[in-house]
């Protein structure tokens, strides 16, 4: 795995860090490889009930991908189309994560960077954090791979805005289109991102799990079927669904096994 990106578990929080601060956490090519690899490692890990995607040094989340390195490794036809499958892979992975999964930015989140974020099931930020992918300076496109999480995100308007004019965002603006759902004070991003993680991860681990792919399944149009009904009765038979049902009557927090 590229150092990155690492990945680390306390208790039942999972974090998968981009850690390149002296560059805004950016990626070459074989951190998108490295990024595939930790939610591939993240996803198979049954301890975890929720993954925190965040940068590292306090001044980005991710500025996307490293344009210094364009010249060795997005020159040739045969390397742009490598390396944007590299990108699709990663954001694939991070969209397919069966654990919810929380962005928590700090400062800036452009480019590649908005589209890990847009992966994730919650985002928040700071009061200072800017959004944008100002690629249109820089003459080159988004892929289908790369655009659908924005789109299926923020709809085509709010995706245009930022492609078209390639202005930065700001936090409020952020939350005006449902790019993030809670904005914090500047330097507490990382501490309430984490209570908000360490909130979700209290959950039915199966039910969130569930309720993340219920949820996933309805931006599809094809009708549902009998099965896909039937699975959403499938929680009244678990464990978990006994031990919250008790926990409830007997005024206690329960104790989730996922089972």
């Amino acid at each position: 795995m590229s150092a990155l990106v690492h990945v680390e578990l306390a208790g039942a929080v999972a974090t998968v860090r981009l850690d390149g601060p002296a560059k805004h956490n950016v990626l070459d090519s074989a951190g998108w490889r490295s990024l595939s690899e930790a939610f591939r490692d993240v996803s198979s890990m049954d301890g975890a009930r929720c993954v925190v995607v965040r940068g590292t040094g306090g001044r980005a989340f991710s500025a996307g991908s490293d344009i210094a390195a364009f010249a060795e490794q997005r020159e040739s036809p045969r390397d742009v189309r490598g390396y944007s499958e590299l990108i699709a892979r990663a954001l694939r992975s991070v969209w397919a994560c069966p654990h919810p999964t929380l962005a928590v930015i700090e400062g800036l989140c452009v480019g590649g960077g908005l589209e890990i974020a847009a992966c994730c099931d919650l985002r928040v930020c700071e009061t200072s954090s800017r959004f944008g992918a100002p690629i249109t300076r820089l003459g080159l496109t988004m892929s289908y791979d790369e655009l659908a999480p924005l789109v299926h995100l923020l709809g085509p308007g709010p995706v245009l805005e930022v492609l078209l004019t390639g202005e930065l965002i700001d936090a409020d603006r952020a939350l005006a289109v449902g790019l993030v759902s809670r904005v914090f004070e500047d330097g507490s991003a990382v501490e309430q991102g984490y209570a908000l993680a360490a909130k979700v991860a209290s959950g039915a681990p199966l039910v969130n799990r569930w309720h993340k792919r219920f949820v996933r399944r309805l931006l599809h149009p094809a009708p549902l079927t009998d099965a896909e009904r039937e699975e959403t009765h499938q929680a009244f038979d678990t464990e978990d669904y006994r031990e919250g049902r008790a926990a409830f009557m007997e005024k206690r927090s329960p104790d989730f096994r996922g089972v």
